[in-house]
């Protein structure tokens, strides 16, 4: 990334890049929640936690990025070594736990950003923040980055930060999102608010995710993060044993990601947008993510194993 920003401060080379990377169609283009997605490949959260690549990232060809995990005091995360590859799997392990410079500093960066391509902020609670008090952090960080992002992001489905996970349940979330619309409906211009959801959620809690965004009146869901699940590794057992705890990403969670998806557009009728994330590599797996119902998808753990052309891979696909 350090050397896609020098290369981009080049005269003349931003330009040349979108033209080696950016995939122009009109049946790529997609309208959801009042915005208009040039393609459907978006960048998930937690690439660019910071919002310190955004203007570069556009130059790749995605068609949205996702800024954050962001917090509303800088954090350090968890102990480093936290990211962990799994060649074999084609996967990723990481307890980050929300590392970030805060929720000021990213809306400060996107005040000077250069590009005009849509921007998620995906808001989290601080690591030290108790869960009674965790509707205050999202608030905050809401009020930070109101002005600069086009949607937002509600993130109750990290593994990485103690007890953040049991804001899924029903009421909590819907105390959450209930008090962030009231705010949001209090801006000149709301913006769309998303739930990301993990995929460990059983069928049951899928049905309250559905009448929890029907009742809160959101503009969709964000499904999947990673996983807790170890099933199915290539990676021998004592090397999974050794990372020890993480959200697992990549090929080993598209099914159950695509699972989700098919289940919330089945169950809800089709009721709200869902973005597809997890596992998708290819323009196939993509496929399959908009076969399940998904109206946009996001890469990660593809982009680092693909490399810098995979949003125009995919959108040829497509």
């Amino acid at each position: 990334m350090g050397l896609l920003k020098i290369i981009c401060y080049i005269p003349g080379m931003k330009a040349l890049m979108r033209s080696m990377y950016l995939v122009k169609n009109e049946k790529l283009e997609r309208e959801l929640f009042g915005l208009k997605f040039p393609n459907p490949v978006g960048l998930a959260a937690g690439f660019d936690k910071d919002a310190r690549w955004v203007d570069e990232l556009e130059c790749l060809g995605f068609g949205f990025v996702e800024i954050g995990t962001v917090t509303p005091l800088a954090q350090p995360g968890n102990d480093k070594p936290r990211l962990f590859r799994l060649p074999k799997d084609e996967a990723l392990i990481n307890r980050m736990g929300f590392n970030n410079q805060g929720a000021i500093a990213a809306a400060t960066r996107l005040k000077n950003r250069k590009s005009s391509i849509i921007i998620g902020g995906n808001i989290g609670k601080n690591k030290v923040t108790p869960n009674e008090e965790a509707l205050s952090d999202y608030i905050k960080c809401m009020e930070a980055l109101h002005e600069v992002v086009d949607y937002f992001v509600v993130n109750v489905s990290s593994p990485n930060t103690p007890g953040l996970r049991a804001l899924q349940e029903k009421e909590p979330l819907m105390n959450i999102l209930a008090n962030l619309q009231q705010l949001n409906s209090a801006y000149h211009k709301p913006k769309p608010i998303l739930l990301k959801i993990a995929p460990d959620l059983t069928d049951e809690q899928l049905d309250d995710i559905i009448d929890i965004v029907q009742q809160s009146g959101i503009a969709g869901v964000i499904a999947t993060n990673t996983t807790i699940s170890r099933e199915g590794l290539l990676t021998d057992k004592t090397e999974i044993e050794s990372i020890g705890a993480g959200g697992l990403s990549g090929i080993p969670v598209r099914k159950r990601s695509t699972e989700v998806i098919k289940y919330l557009k089945t169950k809800s009728h089709n009721a709200f947008p869902v973005i597809g994330v997890g596992g998708i590599h290819t323009a196939q797996d993509a496929k399959e993510k908009l076969e399940a119902g998904a109206d946009l998808m996001q890469v990660y753990t593809g982009f680092i194993y693909e490399g810098p052309s995979i949003a125009k891979k995919i959108n040829e696909g497509i």
